[in-house]
């Protein structure tokens, strides 16, 4: 019998920017559990929200008061919550969020929490951008955790954040960890990443033999305006085919069932990591100008 996970993708839109960051959080939540209770009430096993999902894309401005949005993980509340979540539909659920390491301290990062409510621990993203509509070095610090696997409930999962997915090198360690399924949650606007959108990750899953869930949010966030989140959260699996897709605007679950069973014949016919020859990559990780 196939080893079928049944997966979610949630692609929404942040109405709310201005104001306290604590209201905004709460009506990014508020706006979210209704997917959630329908991914919980569609069989969902695996769910993965977008990049920060409980707030804005914020990183246009250069503004501290986006500080506060952080929240230690675990023991924040939106960790907390998603971990009631969990066990209620007995769901893995990873969680992007702003994390605070300590004061002053803060990491793009997505929680990942098994289907009993247990957290099993977090990514912190690794390659931060620095361009224009997109200063991350002001508000995060580059991921210090490497690429962990988590073993789930319903399979062995890997998490790469956004600006992750144009780096092969972190893709290629998950899938040496041992992942089945990645997720890459992103705010990416449309321009020149919307035709990589369905390049680069493609190619990710049929280099590394595993399935990819690319999130992407919905919408314009004033006041910034740097562009529209084109939405476009898709599955792809082993051969690169995209199995399930969501909408350019809309704000949804998108489902997809991931047979698992195809990672041992896809890699069985496609022998790369067989056929890898990492003794002659040793110039990859040199300092060169």
């Amino acid at each position: 019998m196939a080893d079928i996970v049944r997966s979610g993708l949630i692609q929404a839109k942040c109405p709310e920017t201005e104001g306290p960051v604590e209201k905004i959080r709460d009506i990014m939540i508020e706006r979210h559990l209704p997917f959630i209770e329908e991914a919980g009430k569609k069989g969902v096993q695996i769910l993965c929200l977008q990049e920060i999902f409980n707030g804005p894309y914020f990183c246009p401005s250069q503004d501290v008061k986006w500080y506060a949005l952080a929240e230690k993980i675990p023991e924040g509340p939106t960790t907390k919550l998603m971990q009631e979540y969990a066990k209620k539909y007995k769901m893995v659920i990873i969680v992007p969020i702003y994390e605070e390491a300590m004061i002053g301290v803060y990491y793009n990062t997505a929680a990942v929490v098994d289907a009993d409510g247990k957290y099993l621990g977090k990514y912190r993203k690794a390659h931060i951008p620095q361009v224009s509509g997109f200063w991350e070095k002001f508000f995060f610090k580059p991921g210090n955790l490497g690429y962990p696997v988590f073993d789930t409930a319903y399979g062995k999962v890997g998490v790469y954040i956004c600006y992750d997915r144009h780096f092969p090198e972190g893709a290629r360690l998950l899938g040496l960890n041992g992942a089945e399924v990645i997720y890459n949650p992103s705010a990416t606007v449309a321009g020149l990443s919307q035709y990589l959108w369905k390049l680069e990750q493609p190619a990710h899953a049929v280099a590394n033999g595993y399935f990819v869930g690319a999130i992407n949010r919905v919408g314009t966030e004033a006041p910034w305006n740097i562009g529209k989140f084109y939405g476009t959260s898709y599955f792809v699996n082993p051969r690169g085919q995209i199995i399930a897709e969501g909408s350019e605007d809309k704000e949804e679950l998108v489902v997809g069932d991931l047979d698992l069973d195809m990672i041992r014949e896809v890699r069985d016919t496609w022998q790369f990591y067989r056929d890898r020859r990492p003794e002659t990559y040793e110039n990859i990780v040199k300092l060169l100008p």
